[in-house]
């Protein structure tokens, strides 16, 4: 190599420069609440210095950040010693990691074929307090600090209307509450309002008002904010009997007069877990308070007594996380389009402006509920947040930007495309387009439907769909398999071999597995998963339309959220229509046969293969599906547990870590080998 230096300097260099900027960086979110990077940027420089950790783990010092919590205190209150350290959590940033973390809770409880139960809870973005009680009165409450010690805010708490200075009879001797500060969004709005009409300075985001709030000097000051709280565990106690569960926690506290978030629930199963936060993934925006994320917990109090903690997080919990990045810029216009599946959602035309690495010039409003809450109007100066690869959304306006002459933007009343009265139905958030025939609707169920994901019909953009729709060609999907390739021959760009090319891809579409027609069909809930496992539990539509809620609930990883979705799609009456015109033009309408024979289905029993990387022979999914055909599991990320890694071109870090592990690599070739024989074979 040219690089002749030493691989361990250079890691620890780098550790060192992280660890620098994360203790800085905790400082100005933790003590002095103001950060200076989004908690996207933090989140990367704190994953980067754990994954170089992982690797040189003699590098690992006591006082890392990857070991401790939050930052040190300021001189502004006393300092308050906590009985039990007040930790962080874990996080993961996608459900591959939070599966793999259900995974090592399996082999920690020494119950990989049963599953403990869950727990989830929102995770709240405020600021985490302690609250003591002794004899039932309200005697100390303390900020988390860097988790062994906090400040002292009791006279501040005490202001908080939802926080009780007394409990009642049969309350514990001595109890420890946690919980979350934080400033509800109406509040955020009328506090920022008030200093508007004061010409005072607005403020950025609710977190930071809440923390700047509870850590006034004068608690006068935090009165006048209107604080709330959510009390979501209890630390050292006395005088109480043992309860059993965490939800069982949750309920004492909510007996004893604390607030308690109704969005808490037990689950069963992992998917249903996973079916949760995909729920408030598309709900977020609806609550009047922050949240960054999901926190998943192990129920069982005496199970996460078991699997117990590291220097600065538990194992039996993990935070599912959502990271904004934000930006301020122009909104131009609003506007409304109307999706697939018909509904009417305003969206932000914007001065381009780069957020998470992209350039942004359009940004979600999500429903007219929001577009009034947030009361954001043409003109503004606006904040624009983007998640990851999520679409970007206006958070709010700047209201101390906003001009004089500005008028409320109203939501219209008919669709901007077929101009049919837009509906809300009662209960629910979203207004809908009722025209099914709506060519906007039927635009999109198309491109859906050809999509490489889905019927794969090559030659079959989104500029085809938009002519073959405007022209009147098709008016539904199963109209492509019965095109009038003279007409289309009469069209600019259509000449012979065009037109040959494109009746092939949908002779060669129509023999597509049932699991891809199901996806391209749009039902609601129903990825390529999901479609997947339907189409290979049920072996065709017919047995698939005969199928009860009941049955559609026994397919594993199924919930009944699912189930009814299904159901109830293939009962009503024009998607009947459409499965009818499908069966006539001879699409196909079952299964994939499975690749692997009974013998082969247990082959990777006991195996855990991690694939990453291009691969020549077949796509990363397929290599996955067919590990998980023979028995094995395949889940996104590189442990100590893994029995090989399947690297293609481009491995990257998995590559590296399975290197530092020892993990055995598979070219392709000792891949298919595997899946031939169920042995890992090296080449040199």
């Amino acid at each position: 190599m040219a690089n002749n230096s030493n691989p361990t300097d250079i890691a620890a260099a780098r550790i060192q420069e992280l660890r620098e900027s994360i203790r800085y960086h905790n400082e100005r979110y933790y003590t002095f609440d103001s950060p200076e990077i989004p908690d996207a940027n933090y989140d990367m420089l704190l994953n980067e210095l754990k994954d170089l950790e992982q690797l040189h783990p003699s590098l690992v010092t006591a006082d890392s950040p990857t070991q401790l919590v939050g930052a040190s205190t300021i001189n502004t209150f006393e300092e308050v010693t906590h009985r039990l350290p007040m930790m962080s959590l874990d996080n993961a940033f996608d459900i591959d990691q939070l599966e793999a973390w259900a995974d090592r809770v399996r082999k920690g409880l020494q119950q990989e074929n049963t599953e403990p139960q869950w727990v989830c809870e929102l995770k709240f973005d405020g600021l985490a307090v302690s609250l003591i009680y002794e004899e039932g009165r309200l005697v100390q409450a303390a900020t988390r600090g860097n988790g062994k010690v906090g400040e002292d805010v009791t006279a501040n708490v005490q202001t908080i209307k939802g926080i009780p200075h007394s409990l009642p009879d049969g309350a514990p001797t001595f109890l420890e509450v946690r919980g979350e500060v934080y400033m509800s969004l109406t509040t955020f709005k009328e506090l920022n309002e008030k200093q508007r009409i004061a010409e005072e300075k607005t403020y950025a985001n609710p977190r930071n008002t809440a923390a700047g709030s509870l850590r006034q000097k004068d608690s006068r000051i935090t009165a006048t904010r209107n604080l709330s709280f959510w009390a979501y565990a209890v630390g050292d106690v006395e005088g109480a009997e043992q309860q059993d569960s965490h939800l069982d926690t949750l309920h004492l506290l909510k007996t004893l007069g604390f607030p308690v978030n109704e969005k808490a629930e037990r689950f069963e199963s992992f998917s249903s877990v996973i079916e949760f936060i995909n729920k408030i993934e598309q709900t977020r925006h609806d609550l009047d308070y922050e949240i960054d994320g999901v926190v998943v917990k192990v129920d069982a109090l005496s199970m996460q007594q078991q699997l117990g903690a590291t220097a600065r997080a538990p194992r039996w919990a993990m935070a599912y996380k959502l990271p904004p990045e934000e930006q301020t810029t122009t909104l131009l216009n609003i506007e409304v389009s109307i999706g697939a599946g018909g509904q009417a959602t305003p969206f932000a035309r914007l001065d381009p402006v780069v957020v998470g690495g992209s350039k942004v010039s359009t940004a979600t409003l999500h429903n007219s509920d929001q577009v009034k809450a947030k009361d954001v109007r043409p003109g503004d100066i606006v904040i624009v947040r983007k998640a990851g690869d999520v679409i970007p959304e206006v958070v709010g306006p700047v209201l101390a930007e906003r001009k004089e002459n500005s008028e409320p933007w109203n939501f219209p009343t008919q669709c901007p495309i077929c101009e049919a009265t837009l509906t809300r139905p009662e209960g629910e958030a979203a207004t809908f387009c009722p025209n099914h025939a709506c060519p906007a609707q039927v635009r999109g169920r198309i491109t859906h439907f050809v999509s490489r994901g889905a019927m794969d019909i090559e030659g079959f953009g989104e500029q085809t769909v938009d002519l073959f729709v405007s022209k009147k060609l098709i008016s539904d999907v199963a109209d492509i398999f019965t095109l009038d390739m003279e007409t289309v021959a009469t069209f600019e760009g259509f000449g012979e071999t065009s037109i040959n090319n494109l009746k092939t891809a949908i002779q060669i579409s129509k023999t597509q597995p049932l699991g891809r027609l199901l996806f391209g069909l749009r039902i609601p809930h129903v990825g390529t998963t999901v479609a997947d496992l339907v189409a290979q539990s049920f072996t065709d539509l017919d047995g698939l339309e005969q199928a009860t809620i009941e049955d559609l609930e026994t397919v594993e990883g199924l919930g009944p959220v699912i189930a009814v979705s299904i159901h109830e799609w293939l009962r009503q009456e024009h998607n009947q229509q459409l499965l009818s015109k499908l069966r006539q033009a001879e699409v196909n309408l079952r299964a994939a046969s499975s690749p692997v024979s009974q013998e082969n289905a247990e082959l990777l029993n006991g195996m855990t293969v991690v694939v990453t990387g291009t691969l020549t022979t077949m796509k990363r999914n397929e290599a996955r599906a067919a590990i998980l055909q023979r028995g094995g599991k395949s889940p996104g990320t590189v442990s100590s547990t893994t029995s090989a890694l399947v690297a293609g071109e481009g491995g990257g870090s998995k590559l590296l870590k399975a290197e530092s592990l020892s993990i055995p690599i598979l070219d392709e070739e000792a891949f298919l080998q595997l899946l031939e024989t169920g042995k890992i074979s090296l080449t040199n």
